[in-house]
């Protein structure tokens, strides 16, 4: 046994390098660390997460330094400690190495067998491979980045009717390397039959729409696959109702695409899922799908809700995201419905109660579909909307509204254009006056508005100058919960934030570095928000309220009024940062606030319901002090 154990010790040393072999024999280092050397020695080949692939060319033990011509960094020299905690080893054949060591001969096999090279790839990359990874491993390398594309194009065609991968239906999925032991048809249903969740099975359905025809002679397997689609379904639908609908669609799309299957009249379909669902959770589950999921629900309405399909669909148009309104719109459109749109666009709008991305949409098709609710009721909801969500705590919802209004360079002039004279300066004063726009933006949005409205230019050295440099008056709490924010970000994100950068400059490439990027984009993010912030708290004044003239509505006071239909409200006027609408704890800032502040008990005021924005009729009965 002794004598197994040291001819099994001497054959392990024999396949390191002679030099580290000498100081493993010689107790210097461990065996582990001379196994990991040895993969680093002169002509070994490695890969290095920001510099691609390497050869190593030289290295110095006793210095603990080593050369490597990197793809990205020629002759880089490196500290072998470092070089072996950030570099992996790859073989010779890999497709890597073989990029530093005979570059023209995979140029070649590109032009030449284009399959070849991708299998090439995938091998070399595990199995499997992202189509954005496998254009950065080709694209200017390889092959010329003026023809890659064309390549592609190729290329792909070619690996489909080869069968031997997977070709995915999104480039952020991966392409994937089949066993070669099986048919492409039973490798795809294996891969469905394997799938330990929802979201798996939708993607091997996908992958077999992408590759129908390799089910020519086998229709009998896709029958079997549509049974367990509808228990799959089925049993999903209960708690995890868009996945239910993604895959039910996904298997649409697969009998769409052969002509010998067809839909068992018991089987589940779209029409009977959006049917029994509830309201609020469809819209939800809705607006997380891909449009082309999100279109294959809404085609299933009529079937789903006969002749009340239009008022159903137009009722969720403004909750299912942006691409769910985009659908809703085309469909109306292809079936010659739009006006049923349009009419709940006028109304919605009115009454202010349409959401972010249903505004966005009628700014963007102004031109169009949307022509005749493009008034100045438009800007009025996109002011409101902007105002509310920067005054509520939560996470903001309208940032795409707000980069809409400077991204469209003629969004502002069109608006302003549809608008008399007044109420274009009504407009412009209340942008002025909008605390979520930072000044440079403040004015760059107003010199478009002057330049249509040039009435408008009174206001920027008049009244909304002055607004602007108005105290703040907030609750000591307010106040406090914003210092504390400032704190925070000042000194503790902004300074981890500066390492984030340095630490990811560190890792190569910036062009090419994602955690660089997201760094930098959060510097821009912080950097603005505390100078928000020192804006306002600069700003503000802190009081306890107390003391409020009753009088007239003011800071700090209860108001108790009465509806139309003789219902009692309360609603209490507070600080700029006070608002909780839950509670009908207003801002004095905000419409509601600002419509409110100076009535007297008798008068009568229209106001917005804090939470469906319908309008409605009040009247001032009490008012009292919020904290006597």
């Amino acid at each position: 046994m002794e004598c197994l154990a040291i001819a099994s010790a001497s054959d392990h040393l024999s396949r390191m390098h002679p030099d580290v072999a000498r100081l493993v024999e010689a107790g210097r280092i461990p065996k582990q660390v001379g196994e990991r050397l040895t993969q680093l020695a002169p002509g070994n080949f490695c890969i290095h997460k920001s510099f691609g692939a390497g050869k190593i060319l030289d290295w110095d033990l006793p210095a603990k330094r080593l050369v490597i011509d990197f793809e990205r960094n020629p002759d880089q020299t490196m500290d072998l400690k470092f070089a072996m905690q950030r570099t992996v080893w790859i073989p010779e054949d890999d497709f890597r190495a073989r990029k530093i060591s005979g570059i023209e001969t995979l140029r070649e096999l590109a032009k030449q067998d284009a399959v070849a090279t991708l299998i090439h790839v995938l091998e070399s990359h595990g199995g499997s491979i992202t189509p954005d990874a496998l254009e950065k491993e080709l694209s200017g390398t390889v092959i010329p980045a003026k023809d890659y594309k064309k390549w592609w194009d190729s290329a792909k065609k070619a690996l489909r009717e080869s069968r031997l991968a997977t070709l995915p239906s999104r480039r952020t999925e991966p392409i994937v390397l089949r066993d070669g032991d099986q048919s492409p048809a039973h490798m795809m249903l294996a891969d469905f039959e394997a799938a330990k969740d929802i979201k798996g099975m939708i993607r091997a359905l996908e992958a077999i729409a992408a590759d129908i025809g390799a089910f020519n002679q086998d229709t009998e397997a896709l029958k079997r696959l549509l049974i367990d689609i509808d228990e799959g379904a089925a049993k999903a639908a209960r708690v995890q109702l868009g996945q239910a609908l993604q895959l039910i669609a996904a298997r649409d799309e697969v009998i769409g695409s052969t002509k010998t299957l067809e839909l068992d009249p018991n089987a589940v379909r779209l029409a009977d899922l959006v049917q029994t669902a509830d309201t609020d959770k469809l819209t939800e589950e809705v607006g997380n799908l891909p449009s082309a999921r999100q279109r294959a629900v809404f085609e299933a309405f009529p079937v789903a809700f006969g002749d009340e399909w239009v008022e159903r669909i137009v009722g969720v148009f403004d909750q299912v995201g942006s691409r769910g309104v985009s659908e809703i719109a085309r469909l109306l459109l292809e079936q010659g419905m739009v006006s049923h749109l349009v009419d709940h666009l006028r109304t919605s709008i009115a009454r202010r109660a349409l959401g972010p991305d249903a505004l966005i949409w009628v700014c963007r098709e102004r031109k169009s579909t949307s022509a005749t609710v493009f008034t100045a009721d438009v800007g009025a909801s996109i002011l409101n909307l902007l105002e509310n969500d920067h005054l509520s705590d939560g996470p903001r919802k309208t940032t795409r509204l707000q980069s809409l209004l400077g991204d469209d360079k003629t969004l502002l002039a069109d608006l302003v254009n549809v608008m008399d004279g007044n109420e274009a300066r009504n407009f412009a004063r209340r942008l002025l006056e909008c605390p979520v726009f930072p000044d440079l933006e403040k004015k760059s949005l107003m010199a478009r508005i002057i330049k249509a409205k040039p009435e408008t230019g009174e206001l920027v050295s008049g009244e909304g100058n002055r607004k602007r440099n108005e105290a703040l008056l907030v609750s000591w709490e307010s106040l406090e919960k914003k210092k504390a924010e400032l704190d925070d970000i000042t000194n503790n994100r902004i300074p981890q934030n500066t390492k984030d950068i340095s630490i990811a400059r560190s890792y190569g490439d910036l062009r090419e570095n994602f955690e660089y990027k997201s760094a930098k984009d959060m510097q821009k993010v912080l950097m603005h928000r505390k100078q928000e912030l020192e804006r306002d708290i600069a700003r503000a004044r802190g009081t306890d309220f107390k003391g409020a003239n009753t009088e007239t509505v003011n800071i700090g006071t209860v108001v108790e009024l009465t509806r139309d239909d003789g219902t009692p409200e309360t609603i209490t006027v507070l600080g700029a940062w006070d608002s909780i609408p839950e509670k009908k704890i207003v801002s004095y800032l905000s419409e509601v606030g600002k419509t409110l502040m100076g009535c007297a008990p008798g008068d009568t005021v229209e106001v917005r319901d804090l939470q469906t924005e319908e309008l409605y009729t009040l009247t001032v009965k009490t008012i009292a002090p919020h904290n006597p």
